[in-house]
């Protein structure tokens, strides 16, 4: 075999290995969507894969901590156990050590609740990443059942289709900082009026060509708040699960370099404690991501609040 042979084969696999990582970690297509929609305005409202992962994480949510709590206070606060102590904990960790220090004792019990909705929402959608459900089902569909993988008219088919981790979709995380835009813009308003928030872009008693610098660069700082919210989250998200992929991949690389079936399990060898090395790596990167953008969020908030400062 030629080299040029062996290098277009070698680039075919490439090609293969990187659509494979791409159709891993991005969202399902909007032609072939788990649940079809008729459209609205001309928007095409039907259910992805990532829409659907974000129905998961709001009901996760909603039994796992809103409806424990809500039974909580219903029983006058008694002392908590269980899965209610663990609650308590984390939220007794954001008020104190995020919501108090940066937004400040005041507002504490206006923004809390928004912050710590932040920090579980991205939490649990972060975390469902990491958890192979729907590769479970689609061997249990194709080996147990039989059901062939071509078969694009079934649904459990249809869920392989894309990723799990909602919040490596930068149009979710782009959401998530709109809100944390508009809460500045609300708090610094509750705070010291609508004309006072805007005023207090800038610092005053400066010299009034410095104005003219200065106030610029502050409206573009408001836009890159939520940008960089935006960036970071969906960023390292996605790098993660790539990352895995990509080393898994090698297998595959070296088996077609090489034309060997040998060398690509002496490759697995590497590959896969290197694969679970930065998977328990991601379970750090899940709760730092999480805490990350509730801090940052609490910090912006609190920098239109305490313009003093």
């Amino acid at each position: 075999m030629s080299a040029a042979e062996s290098g277009h084969k070698s680039g075919t696999v490439l090609d293969q290995v990187g659509d494979n990582i791409i159709h891993h970690v991005s969202n399902s297509s909007l032609d072939h969507p788990l649940i079809h929609f008729p459209t609205v305005f001309g928007v095409d409202v039907s259910v992805t894969k990532h829409v659907l992962m974000l129905w998961i994480v709001a009901v996760l949510v909603s039994v796992l901590i809103i409806v424990p709590v809500r039974q909580y206070m219903k029983k006058g606060k008694p002392i908590p156990s269980g899965w209610m102590n663990a609650i308590e904990a984390i939220v007794l960790f954001i008020r104190d050590s995020i919501v108090r220090p940066n937004i400040g004792s005041k507002f504490a019990d206006t923004w809390g609740p928004m912050i710590l909705t932040f920090f579980f929402f991205i939490l649990f959608a972060n975390g469902i990443g990491l958890i192979p459900v729907f590769d479970i089902l689609g061997a249990i569909n194709r080996f147990a059942f039989g059901v062939a993988s071509s078969d694009h008219h079934n649904f459990i088919n249809a869920l392989l289709h894309g990723g799990v981790t909602a919040t490596a979709n930068f149009n979710v995380t782009a959401g998530l900082a709109t809100l944390t835009f508009l809460a500045i813009i609300i708090a610094g308003t509750k705070a010291h009026g609508f004309i006072s928030h805007w005023k207090n872009l800038a610092p005053h008693g400066l010299a009034i060509p410095v104005y003219f610098i200065l106030i610029p660069i502050e409206i573009v700082g408001m836009f890159v708040k939520p940008f960089a919210l935006t960036m970071r989250l969906a960023a390292n998200m996605t790098g993660g699960h790539i990352a895995i992929l990509a080393i898994l991949s090698f297998m595959a690389i070296f088996a077609e370099m090489f034309q060997s079936t040998l060398t690509g399990i002496g490759v697995a060898v590497f590959s896969i404690p290197m694969a679970a090395a930065i998977s328990g790596l991601e379970i750090i990167v899940v709760l730092v991501q999480a805490y990350v953008f509730t801090l940052l969020s609490a910090v912006f908030i609190g920098m239109a609040i305490n313009v003093h400062h």
